[in-house]
C-alpha cells in the first residue's frame, strides 16, 4: 500500500468516525435538508405537473416542455440562488426558490411527455365511447403515463437533495453547513457530510422508486418501470 493509499483510507476513517461520534447532529442537518428540499419539490409540483399534463393531453406546447429542460439543466444553481438574493435576501424562502427552479425542467418535460406519448389507439377507443377530455385524462392518461410522470419527479427530487447542500453559503442550512465549513469541522466532517449527502440522494430514489412501483398499474409494472429506470426519462 502506497502512502497516498494510507492517506486516502485514513481520511474516510476518520469520515466515518465523524459520522460515528454526531449521528444526532448529521440527522438534525439532514432533515433541515429534507425540508428544503421537500418545499422546493412541492412548489415545482404545483406549477409543472398540472402544466405538463395539460399541455401532453391537447398535443401542444412541446417546444416549452424541451425549453423547460435545458433551462432547469443550464442554470447553475450558485447563479439562481445569487440572482434570488436581491429579491427574497439570504434565507430559507431564497434557497427553496432556485431549488424549485432546478426541479421544474425534469417534471414539466416528463409529465409533458408521459401524457402525450400514450398510445393514440387507447384514447381513441376511449373517445368513441362517449368519454369527456377529463375522463379519458383521469381513467386513460394518467394512469398509462404513470411510470415516465414519475420518473421525472423522482430525477428532480434526487437533483434536489443533492444540490440542495450549495444552499449553505445562502443560509440555507441542512449537511451543507458542514461542507462549506471545513474550518470548524475539519476534513473528516467535510467528507462525512458529504457521504450523508450521498446516502440521503440514494434513500429518496430508492423511496420514491418504491411509490412509483405502486402507483404503476400491475400489468404495466415490469415493462413501464423498468424502461423509466434504465433510460425512459427526458432530461
Amino acid at each position: 500500500m502506497t502512502l497516498a493509499d494510507s492517506a486516502n483510507l485514513h481520511t474516510f476513517v476518520d469520515a466515518a468516525n465523524f459520522i460515528g461520534d454526531h449521528p444526532g447532529f448529521l440527522a438534525t442537518k439532514a432533515l433541515e435538508q429534507l425540508e428544503l428540499s421537500g418545499a422546493a419539490i412541492g412548489i415545482a409540483l404545483l406549477v409543472a405537473l398540472p402544466l405538463g399534463v395539460a399541455l401532453g393531453h391537447f398535443h401542444r406546447g412541446s417546444g416549452l416542455a424541451i425549453g423547460a429542460s435545458i433551462v432547469g439543466r443550464g442554470l447553475p444553481s450558485l447563479v439562481l440562488i445569487a440572482a434570488f438574493l436581491t429579491l427574497l435576501g439570504i434565507g430559507f424562502v431564497n434557497n427553496m426558490v432556485a431549488l424549485a427552479v432546478l426541479a421544474t425542467g425534469p417534471i414539466l418535460t416528463n409529465s409533458f411527455d408521459s401524457v402525450d406519448r400514450v398510445d393514440k389507439d387507447a384514447v381513441e377507443a376511449a373517445r368513441g365511447m362517449g368519454m369527456t377530455h377529463a375522463q379519458i385524462l383521469r381513467r386513460v392518461e394518467l394512469p398509462l403515463a404513470v411510470p415516465l410522470l414519475f420518473t421525472g419527479i423522482r430525477v428532480a427530487s434526487v437533483t434536489v437533495v443533492a444540490t440542495a447542500p450549495i444552499a449553505a453559503i445562502a443560509g440555507g442550512g441542512g449537511l451543507g453547513d458542514i461542507i462549506v465549513n471545513q474550518a470548524s469541522y475539519q476534513l473528516s466532517g467535510v467528507i462525512g457530510a458529504s457521504l450523508c449527502v450521498m446516502l440521503l440522494s440514494a434513500g429518496v430514489f430508492v423511496a420514491l422508486l418504491a411509490v412509483q412501483i405502486g402507483v404503476t398499474p400491475r400489468p404495466l409494472r415490469r415493462t413501464r418501470v423498468l424502461e423509466s429506470t434504465t433510460g425512459g426519462e427526458l432530461l
